[in-house]
């Protein structure tokens, strides 16, 4: 199969497979106890008023047609308004928490990807060695810990007494980049405002450490065991009888071939650190998505949680297809 059929493939199996995550949104949304407009209006609201925000929101049409409404609603992009924040649109309340999220996780992915790579190497270099068992028991502690109690651990040492990093927030108040691209990082680059960048990378620092550092275990395993397979395959072999250089034979050679298998692991962890960061943002103070919906759930904001899980699923399913395609290219017998 050629990559371009193998595209529209993998494209058109993404289609039903959305579909499902929707039609799953939907139906959780609608099964979960509780009406939505009284939890807006509260118990003493009268039937008569009740009824007339249920019509307004279209809450009371038969299930199907609010599904069919659904549909056409995400098809032009439409995920609803809020029901409590002034009828704001879901995907602008989105738009200005997600940046911070995005930013947050490219930091936690980042930190999990060099201490993976790194930990694993050498635990895959010196296999069976002290220091192979030591980053084995390393993968196995990290990922064990509990995300708010590390955070709050590294908050008491770094900045309560250290006095070295911020404990909470995203940049200091006054220094906030003009909105280029909602980054504050990337921000503070285009705008060429150095205050701004060390402001934000030090509030970076701590959740990006304590959300890298917990998943960082998952690459170390994977990485030490591809690694120990690809060394000891026959053209591994062949480099050393030809006198090849052992760095020239790890780097160029066997650790190119074992970061295959680790592409697919690195997209599916990005995703899993979009919707794990809950945690490290409420620990933080973070004002991305995890604290936004947090708060949604707490005032039973049903379109904003619907819309935001929507969302959530939507670019998971793009960041499997791009994942799947980048394989496919850079391992072409994935296509057959």
């Amino acid at each position: 199969m050629s990559l371009r059929a193998y595209v529209i493939t993998r494209i058109l199996m993404t289609i039903p497979m959305i579909l499902i995550l929707l039609t799953l949104v939907f139906l959780v949304m609608r099964v979960l106890p509780g009406n939505p407009v009284i939890a807006i209006v509260g118990m003493k609201a009268s039937p008569q008023y009740i009824k007339k925000l249920e019509h307004q929101l279209g809450l009371d049409k038969p299930l199907w047609l609010q599904y069919v409404d659904y549909l056409g609603n995400l098809l032009r992009g439409d995920l609803g308004r809020s029901m409590i924040w002034g009828k704001r649109p879901v995907i602008q309340e989105i738009m200005d928490h997600f940046p911070a999220t995005l930013e947050l996780t490219i930091g936690g992915f980042l930190v999990s990807v060099i201490l993976g790579l790194a930990t694993g190497m050498v635990a895959g270099i010196r296999s069976g060695g002290k220091l192979d068992a030591s980053m084995r028991i390393y993968s196995i502690t990290v990922y064990s810990l509990f995300i708010p109690l590390l955070g709050m651990m590294l908050q008491l040492v770094f900045g309560v007494w250290l006095h070295l990093l911020p404990v909470g927030g995203r940049i200091d108040p006054g220094l906030e980049p003009p909105a280029i691209t909602g980054l504050y990082v990337l921000d503070s680059l285009l705008a060429l405002k150095l205050d701004s960048l060390t402001s934000a990378l030090a509030h970076l620092v701590l959740p990006s450490f304590t959300l890298g550092l917990v998943l960082s275990g998952i690459y170390t395993r994977l990485v030490r065991s591809s690694l120990m397979e690809v060394l000891g395959q026959d053209f591994i072999r062949a480099c050393k009888a030809r006198g090849l250089p052992g760095r020239a034979i790890l780097f160029r050679h066997a650790l190119k071939n074992a970061l295959i298998p680790i592409l697919t692991m690195m997209g599916l962890q990005f995703a899993l650190l979009l919707a794990g960061a809950v945690l490290t943002e409420t620990t933080f103070s973070w004002p991305g998505m995890g604290t936004f919906l947090v708060e949604r759930i707490t005032y039973r904001d049903f379109t904003t949680i619907q819309g935001s899980i929507v969302f959530y699923a939507l670019f998971v399913a793009l960041v499997s297809l791009v994942v799947d395609l980048v394989y496919a290219y850079v391992d072409p017998r994935i296509r057959y």
